[in-house]
């Protein structure tokens, strides 16, 4: 592979992580347009995604992914500029497109032309619906179907009011592959058992120091008994008494059986000592079933599903969550994922109404669900709202009674709270015909089932024409986590391997400056790095110009590298709760007991990012000293780009050619970066979010320190008014990124500030 070849997959590696990012982007901003059109941030955020996906791939030569962008861009800026009022249309076309720019972001994924040119024609029929008109496209919304597969936790859609078993077979299957037996326990007895095997692990290596007492104390006895031969060797040139020579006899006789006896009971204990570690580590790694996850894991894409469910059915829903952070016991989770699915498809098809309906009744045309999990006393709390119309009380009487459940007189007499009962059995269903969502008689009895399957509770409340809420209250294990310990100021600490992204060796030299804070580049973005000695009130300790151990830690998209002495190793904890009156530690969750019986505190990861937010917001972050830095001073340039497929192809080539580089996200950003650190060039964009680059400009040209500090603008507009307003700004060059390569950069670089080095 060429150089070329070997950068271009590089940066086609770029391109398809800025498109993962901006994706996401656009998908939460739409999904925020299709409840209000007319939000300006929403607009902005989602036109400047498209608008860097669309330069990233023409920098990377992705022709398809900028005809989509351009034409979803153009869409946008029609909305921003009033020309468009973006419908449900507009919201589903610029969905599929983000979809297909996913697509063509992917490796290995391969888009036709046909659809490339199908889209462009769709978004372009929608923008001018007097062009010709479009093909029609793949739809990008279609009802889910719904199978009932082989294990329960993946069971077919919702249905909160049907009810048959999530799986008829399912007490079939107590067996394992290999045949052997399944017991369920309860999750109470699972957590004794993870502590007492815990702390009798802990207590078979408290044998060690004994048996280490026991050689030694065998050494002093033999020494003892080397020491009587020795005196009596001695005497034997004096005249001992008859009473004298029987007593040393008998000392030398008992101190030989006592070093034999010592001896073999000391090998005893050995073998003890061992085969008592060996099973009580069996035990414990036994009884391991439990790891920790965030709620968050069984929500992936559902508000997205939510919202093409809705629309297949010609509803307009919304879905809140909140307490996505929630840490849950992973068996929990697995087991509570299809329920959910089934409460959230069926709040969907059985609570929402019809927005036409809605309006009649006084409510928004669109429907919310809210979703909320919590902790609350050693429990899983969920509730599960919809303001759709409640529980048709009066059907379900009737339908009782058709069923031959219970005889009329009964069911006419039976309250709210006994009717809604009725909904968790088994094949009991509302639907009069099956649909490709509701009507088999599977839902609410398969939640329940579960539920009870973690010795859990749910509970469905509902009010006439204003929702129903679901209450779910299940167990939370809290016993075991799988951790990183490290050495912070002379002690251990535990980092949740939750939460860990990766460990590295960081050379002080490639730690570098970004608005005033300290970066490091992981994977193609700068990664912000603190101290763990300052977040956790630890005494420093020089690293003496030696790498730094890192360990990068994420929070959903907060990604942070914090710097400690040591990497102790990877260990299973079973977490002991922090004393109540100690109240909340701060960043800190817990304490555990390593294999030595040694104390280990857990990191509250939540907590300690937010203590780096404060620190950030009030300027006190410490600086980490970098040791060993060139001794020739590297001429300094500070890249401003919101495109992290240019801002990297831009800092790697003035990489390679000596200089030294720091880079800034956006306008604002790169102020920052002026202002507190020392430049010999500003390489910046235009178009971007917060401050574009003319107004970056224009700032700089005003400031006594900074007037003259050379400027290049980089920018795709490359009309000559758009030169022309660049270099009125204050530029010194100015350079087309359409016409945009590597020697023209470099070119340029030197005849504004010479060679790298001073």
């Amino acid at each position: 592979m060429t150089p070329d070849q070997m950068r271009d997959a590089s940066l086609l590696e770029l391109f398809s992580l800025e498109a993962e990012a901006q994706t996401q982007v656009l998908s939460a901003g739409l999904l925020a347009l299709e409840r209000d059109p007319t939000q300006a941030d929403h607009l902005e955020s989602c036109m400047r995604a498209a608008h860097s996906l669309k330069g990233a791939a023409r920098i990377v030569g992705v022709d398809a992914g900028v005809s989509v962008a351009h034409v979803m861009e153009d869409c946008l800026v029609s909305a921003q500029e009033r020309r468009l009022v973006l419908r449900a249309e507009h919201i589903d076309a610029l969905l599929q497109g983000t979809d297909l720019l996913t697509r063509i972001a992917t490796p290995g994924n391969s888009v036709s032309a046909e659809d490339i040119e199908a889209y462009v024609g769709l978004l372009g029929h929608l923008l001018d619906p007097s062009a010709t008109p479009a093909p029609a496209p793949t739809p990008t919304v279609m009802a889910p179907t719904i199978e009932i597969p082989a294990e329960p936790v993946r069971s077919e859609a919702p249905e909160p009011m049907s009810m048959e078993p999530l799986e008829p077979t399912a007490r079939k299957k107590r067996t394992t592959e290999g045949g052997e037996r399944v017991l369920r326990v309860t999750a109470g007895r699972l957590n004794s058992l993870l502590d007492l095997s815990s702390k009798s692990l802990v207590e078979t290596q408290r044998l060690k120091p004994w048996l280490a007492t026991m050689q030694r104390i065998r050494r002093q006895q033999s020494n003892g008994l080397r020491a009587l031969e020795d005196l009596n060797v001695h005497l034997k040139d004096h005249a001992l008494s008859l009473q004298a020579q029987e007593a040393l006899n008998d000392a030398r006789r008992l101190l030989a059986e006592t070093q034999q006896m010592l001896a073999q009971k000391t090998a005893e204990l050995d073998e003890f000592a061992w085969q008592a570690s060996q099973r009580a580590q069996v035990l414990y790694d036994t009884a391991l079933a439990c790891r920790m996850r965030p709620f968050a894991d069984v929500l992936a894409g559902q508000a997205r599903m939510v919202r093409d469910l809705g629309r297949s059915l010609g509803k307009q829903v919304r879905l809140e969550i909140e307490g996505e952070k929630t840490q849950v016991d992973r068996d929990v989770l697995e087991k509570l994922e299809a329920p959910l699915t089934h409460l959230l498809r069926n709040a969907v098809d059985h609570g929402i109404e019809m927005p036409e309906q809605r309006v009649l009744a006084g409510k928004p045309a669109e429907g919310l669900i809210r979703l909320r999990a919590s902790h609350q006393a050693g429990l899983l709390v969920l509730e599960l709202a919809d303001d759709g119309a409640g529980v048709d009380l009066e059907r379900v009487r009737r339908t009782i009674v058709e069923r031959g459940l219970s005889p009329e007189q009964t069911a006419a007499s039976l309250s709210e709270e006994e009717l809604l009962t009725f909904l968790f059995l088994p094949g009991f269903s509302l639907r009069d015909k099956v649909t490709e969502v509701s009507g088999r008689g599977v839902g609410l009895d398969a939640v329940q089932h579960m539920v009870r399957q973690l010795r859990g509770a749910v509970v469905l409340e509902q009010t006439a024409g204003a929702g129903s809420r679901f209450h779910l209250e299940v167990p939370l294990t809290l016993s075991v986590v799988r951790s990183l310990v490290v050495e912070v100021g002379g002690e251990a600490y535990a980092f949740p391997l939750a939460h860990i992204e990766r460990m590295c060796d960081l050379a002080p030299q490639d730690i570098v400056q970004v608005e005033g804070r300290q970066h490091f580049w992981h994977e193609g973005r700068h990664v912000g790095l603190v101290a763990a000695t300052q977040l956790l009130n630890r005494p420093v300790t020089p690293n003496n110009g030696q790498a730094l151990k890192v360990v990068m830690i994420r929070e959903r998209e907060v990604i942070y590298g914090v710097a400690v002495e040591r990497f102790i190793g990877e260990r299973t904890l079973v977490v002991l709760p922090l004393d109540e009156r100690l109240g909340k530690v701060q960043d800190i969750s817990a304490g555990a007991l390593l294999d030595d019986g040694s104390v280990v505190l857990i990191v509250d990861v939540e907590d300690l990012l937010r203590s780096v937010d404060k620190l950030l917001d009030t300027g006190r972050l410490e600086r980490i000293a970098r040791q060993n830095e060139a001794q020739v001073p590297r001429k300094r340039i500070l890249v401003v780009d919101d495109s992290l497929t240019v801002r990297e192809l831009e800092r790697k080539l003035l990489l390679n050619r000596g200089y030294d580089v720091a880079v800034a996200v956006d306008g604002m950003d790169g102020w920052n970066a002026l202002r507190s650190e020392d430049f010999d060039l500003l390489i910046t964009d235009i178009d971007m979010p917060r401050m574009d680059g003319i107004e970056l400009v224009s700032l700089l040209r005003r400031d006594n320190r900074l007037q003259s500090l050379p400027v290049m603008v980089v920018s795709y507009k490359d009309r000559e008014e758009d030169r022309r307003r660049g270099l009125d700004a204050g530029a010194d060059y100015y350079l087309a990124k359409a016409s945009f390569h590597d020697d023209a950069l470099l070119d340029a670089v030197v005849e504004l500030i010479g060679g790298a080095r001073a």
